[in-house]
């Protein structure tokens, strides 16, 4: 997970995420670094428009959700418990489509 912080921390910062910057982010924060998967990351990164990625990977709470602090009528609480049992198997595919068709697989 620290390589994707690293990618991300250039990214912020504006600077090309290739093997050196990603190395140097890694060593600064006394992380392990194994070569194979810093060339890894930065070919699976080569095509991919990260800040086009983090935005699809914001999530907005689903319409009629309660907020914080805000208690689901018992009416409601039924048909929500429902929706959750059978979503699950959709939002993991549409997770790895949005982290970058399974990046974190790379590295796990």
């Amino acid at each position: 997970m620290e390589y994707i912080y690293a990618a991300l921390v250039l990214h912020e910062s504006d600077a090309e995420i290739n093997e050196e910057n990603l190395t140097n982010v890694l060593d600064a924060a006394d992380a392990a670094v194994e070569e194979s998967r810093v060339k890894a990351l930065v070919a699976a990164l080569e095509d991919v428009d990260i800040e086009e990625a983090l935005e699809g990977a914001a999530f907005a709470p689903a319409a009629g959700a309660p907020t914080a602090g805000e208690e689901p009528s018992v009416e409601e609480q039924p048909e929500a418990e429902a929706e959750q049992e059978e979503e699950p198997e959709e939002e993991e595919e549409d997770e790895e489509e949005a982290s970058g068709e399974g990046l974190g697989e790379l590295f796990g």
